[in-house]
């Protein structure tokens, strides 16, 4: 009674918005905090946010102080309590508590139920996640905090495409930010997003605080993670940015009621990468594709861009452009589809097409890409073959981040040979699998590397090998690493040699760049650099004035012998046979 009195007196002193109240569901007392600012008004949104484990409805209104943005923007917050503070993350009986929260909402507050949105913190994220699956038909987007499914997310086939914004710490200690992106990516998939995302540093200033979207994908829905580096597992309000406020001005953008038309590109993917050393890209013509459609109307045009570069128009289905010649640099495809109304749904892809004149290093996409394969390479261990980008994985090939006090480099993606046979464990760059296309004009080039074993503590010996898109091998050397990590990411571990040798291409064409380990069972190998220069162009050996067959045993310039794949400098194949290379 006097808690009661208490809570009155506030509320008639006009200083306060919130109260607890209680529902029944399913024949059991629920209870929840509501906040509600004044001069409300009717058809306004509603955000639910579901507290951490061993928290409560208050505790999590205090971490989330989203009161001023709701009072601005005028929407309701209700934080809901759990039975015993924790969440049903895997049955209907927290889903129904939502339900009926909304229904009570509307009821009470005449909310707008198609702009209801759910967050939580922790197992609240956990409950969120969970939430996507279930009733993705009543919530129009998720902002999950510090929290994904544990057992490893899943997206259900039928659901609607979603919008989510997650925010985690980088140092979170109870649920890890390493497997976030693999939660994530289920949703990316799903939505038909970019599996390459637009990154934001320092957003809005802060300095710790990088902002990923992928997106748009199906129905202009974008995936946002709002990483926080340094952050521990709590809910980050400081830098001049508050998460409630952006989980706010992300989750106000939709609606399950759809009026604007929806555009998606079904080619080219996207993410294609082509990189090219020792001249200009060819980049063959291909042909952009895109279908449309308008929940409340009819598509009157879609337009495709190049950036803001108008390439065509069109009136009626199908709609689809050829598109020729497109110069090096990064490239934005953009389809623009606008309906009898005059609304307008867009959606991109992005292409790269690189021509580097210096060191290209094709390790640097390791980069917090903890637990996946990275985009440009593709691993086998005897088992499974996986290809950049996929991530998620917490066993088999993938990057590792290093953490220990002393460590020759910060980022390695590791692979295993699991049966033992030859050439059944590798990490591949340039593989045909990937969205990433390696083309080398003719001249001698050099890869420079830092390779060591992971948990081979007698050392196990790793090829590498030049082949060509047809698995060609052009070139290979074999050495033994001299740094052993010992099977732990968090280990100490020095002493890992720089390696470098040269090799020639003859021809112009498509090239991969293939580590493998020892043939043996359980041998393995971890890149932790690896980068390739082009030298210049190819040497013919001096004194030969005309081509003629090489029918003696030859050896290259550097005096190596060479082998019945090899090509040289000073010399090329032809019938199978090794040629000396004109004087010119």
């Amino acid at each position: 009674m006097k808690h009661l009195i208490s809570l009155l007196l506030l509320l008639i002193a006009g200083t306060v918005c919130a109260h607890a109240d209680n529902i029944t569901v399913n024949g059991t007392n629920r209870n929840y905090v509501v906040y509600a600012p004044k001069n409300l008004g009717e058809n306004r949104p509603l955000l639910i946010s579901c507290h951490g484990s061993n928290q409560d409805a208050n505790y999590q209104k205090g971490m989330l102080v989203i009161e001023s943005v709701a009072d601005t923007a005028k929407f309701v917050t209700v934080f809901p309590n759990g039975i015993n503070k924790q969440w049903d993350i895997s049955g209907d009986r927290d889903i129904n508590f939502v339900l009926a929260l909304i229904d009570k909402m509307v009821e009470q507050y005449k909310i707008d139920r198609n702009r209801v949105y759910l967050s939580g913190f922790s197992m609240g994220g956990m409950f969120t996640y969970h939430a996507m699956n279930r009733i993705a038909d009543k919530i129009a987007a998720f902002a999950p905090i510090s929290g994904y499914s544990m057992g490893g997310t899943t997206a259900n086939a039928s659901v609607r495409p979603i919008p989510i914004i997650h925010t985690h710490g980088t140092s979170d200690d109870v649920v890890g930010f390493s497997g976030v992106q693999g939660a994530l990516n289920a949703w990316i998939n799903h939505n038909h997003c970019p599996t390459q995302a637009k990154v934001e540093t320092r957003y809005r200033g802060a300095a710790h605080i990088t902002r990923r979207t992928w997106g748009p994908g199906d129905n202009g829905v974008e995936v946002v993670l709002m990483e926080m580096a340094g952050k521990g597992h709590w809910i980050s309000n400081d830098n001049g940015v508050k998460t409630g406020d952006e989980i706010w001005k992300f989750c106000k953008r939709y609606s399950l009621e759809l009026k604007d038309p929806v555009v998606r590109i079904t080619a080219p993917k996207s993410g294609l990468t082509y990189i090219t050393l020792g001249g200009q890209s060819e980049i063959s013509s291909f042909t952009m594709k895109a279908t449309a459609s308008d929940p409340d109307g009819q598509v009157v045009k879609v337009a495709f861009y190049d950036g803001n570069t108008l390439l065509t128009e069109m009136t009626q289905a199908p709609y689809s452009y050829v598109i020729n010649n497109l110069t090096k640099g990064k490239h934005e495809l953009r389809a623009v589809a606008t309906d009898d109304e005059g609304r307008t749904g867009s959606t991109s892809v992005i292409m790269n097409i690189e021509e580097p004149t210096g060191s290209y290093i094709f390790s640097k996409v390791f980069e917090n890409v903890e637990g996946g394969v990275p985009e440009g390479w593709a691993t086998y261990d005897g088992a499974e073959r996986r290809a950049g980008y996929a991530s998620g994985f917490s066993s088999g090939p993938r990057v590792f981040h290093f953490t220990g006090s002393q460590h020759d480099f910060e980022w390695g993606l590791y692979t295993r040979n699991t049966t033992g046979k030859t050439k059944e464990g590798y990490a591949r760059f340039g593989d045909k699998s990937t969205t990433t296309t390696l083309t080398l004009y003719p001249g001698n080039y050099k890869v420079y590397h830092r390779v060591c074993n992971w948990n081979c503590a007698d050392f196990s010996p790793v090829t590498i090998a030049i082949e060509t898109a047809a698995g060609q091998e052009i070139y290979s050397e074999t050495f033994t690493p001299t740094a052993n990590i010992g099977n732990t990411a968090s280990n100490d571990f020095s002493g890992t040699t720089t390696r470098n040798f040269s090799f020639d291409v003859t021809e112009k064409g498509r090239y991969a760049i293939t580590f493998y380990t020892a043939d043996g069972s359980w041998t393995d190998l971890v890149v932790g650099q690896a980068s390739i220069r082009r030298n210049g162009d190819l040497t013919a050996i001096s004194g030969v004035t005309e081509t003629q067959e090489a029918t003696d045993i030859v050896y290259d310039l550097q005096g190596r012998k060479l082998g019945h794949a090899s090509l040289a400098k000073g010399l090329y194949m032809k019938n199978g046979k090794k040629y000396f290379q004109h004087n010119r």
